[in-house]
């Protein structure tokens, strides 16, 4: 397998389809290819087509999915403020790559996901770019946990629209304005990195009182008074991160002796009850799971995709031909200040891999094995040579 990543910041659109297109395929000359992946950044909303007219003009490639989202990524670069393409070629899969196309159908007794059926009988590796306003990702997400463990689910909610039949999804030939596109991978794998960017504060508790997302009790107390014990003791930089940054993670496995950073399924805190001490947070709990609470910013961040990055990058089996980044719009300058942080750091630590991404508005990797949408996090697939 190898890999090829084209970069265009031409202002039209046309033109950086095409420029993009043949920047990939001039890095993999001479093979075959297999897959394509069109990236294009939100100025290029209204000319999506004539984007992916340039690429398919381009290149002669069977299978091609992608959007336009708010920002994109492109090597060691972050394009924020711009118009830029970037186009994510691939060579020597191991089976023809299969691309879909998912709708969600509302009915009176909930909804029927439309379009496309997994396969029960395999366990392969997916790419999927949802239209967050027409699309429930976390409906399908639930749906593969429960009915087809094992199979694997990577992406982003794709970003920059500015409400329903806004967004811009790439499928083979095809412009489409919601739903969902996508990619099936069979004998491909990818190895995911799934960097949250949190840290754990106090220790972790049993909840012992719960009712929907509503946590009652902690141990047997009120959760906001575990709070206060907690923050008590934490040094007074910590204890300014709880003001604004206070998560709380839920153990993804409790079968963990000591569940550590990366073991925990990481949700905001939505409310709290000053009377009862409850706190409301973004994910159904049962009684018997066990939490603990979090703080997220700029340097915890940081040394969660590094460490991440370093464990992943000593336990993969071979040469890294390429990876696909999807990052939260909540990272990028507003996070850390400074521009391109997550793909400077994935290219110095992974050797120059070629990478491309998006900023998304929700990113979905598996954290323990199931697949989950997370908010904050850089999601990386990792595929090798």
């Amino acid at each position: 397998m190898r890999i090829g990543v084209g970069l265009s910041t031409a202002p039209g659109a046309w033109q950086a389809g095409a420029e993009a297109a043949a920047h990939a395929r001039d890095q993999i000359a001479g093979e075959t290819l297999s897959l394509a992946v069109l990236l294009a950044s939100r100025a290029h909303t209204d000319d999506a087509a004539a984007v992916l007219a340039g690429v398919h003009q381009t290149v002669r490639v069977p299978a091609l999915v992608g959007c336009v989202a708010q920002a994109i990524v492109a090597g060691a670069r972050e394009i924020e403020d711009e118009p830029a393409v970037v186009v994510w070629l691939a060579s020597g899969l191991p089976a023809a790559a299969e691309t879909f196309q998912l709708d969600f159908i509302r009915t009176a007794t909930g909804g029927l996901l439309a379009g496309y059926r997994f396969d029960k009988a395999a366990r392969d590796f997916h790419l999927l770019l949802p239209d967050p306003f027409s699309f429930p990702a976390d409906v399908l997400l639930e749906h593969l946990n429960a009915d087809l463990p094992g199979t694997t689910v990577m992406g982003g909610l794709v970003s920059g629209a500015r409400g329903p039949g806004g967004c811009r999804l790439f499928h083979d030939h095809d412009v489409v304005t919601s739903g969902a596109v996508g990619v099936r991978l069979p004998g491909l794998h990818g190895v995911p990195i799934v960097s949250q960017g949190c840290r754990p504060i106090g220790h972790p508790y049993i909840v012992t009182g719960a009712h929907g997302a509503v946590i009652t009790e902690l141990g047997g107390r009120p959760p906001i008074q575990r709070l206060r014990d907690i923050v008590e003791v934490l040094p007074p930089d910590q204890q300014e991160l709880v003001t604004h940054g206070l998560q709380i993670g839920i153990v993804v496995d409790e079968h963990l002796p000591v569940p550590g950073q990366g073991d925990f399924l990481i949700r905001g805190l939505l409310g709290a009850d000053p009377s009862s001490g409850a706190i409301e947070i973004g994910e159904v709990v049962e009684v018997g799971t066990t939490v603990q609470f979090q703080v997220r910013d700029a340097v915890g961040a940081d040394e969660d995709l590094r460490a991440a990055l370093v464990q992943v990058g000593a336990d993969l089996p071979g040469r890294p031909a390429g990876a696909l980044l999807f990052t939260c719009n909540g990272r990028g300058r507003r996070m850390f200040g400074i521009a391109n942080h997550d793909a400077a750091t994935i290219e110095d630590l992974l050797d120059g891999i070629p990478l491309a991404g998006i900023f998304a508005a929700g990113e979905i990797g598996p954290i323990a094995g199931r697949n989950a949408l997370h908010g904050f996090t850089a999601s990386m697939a990792v595929f090798v040579e």
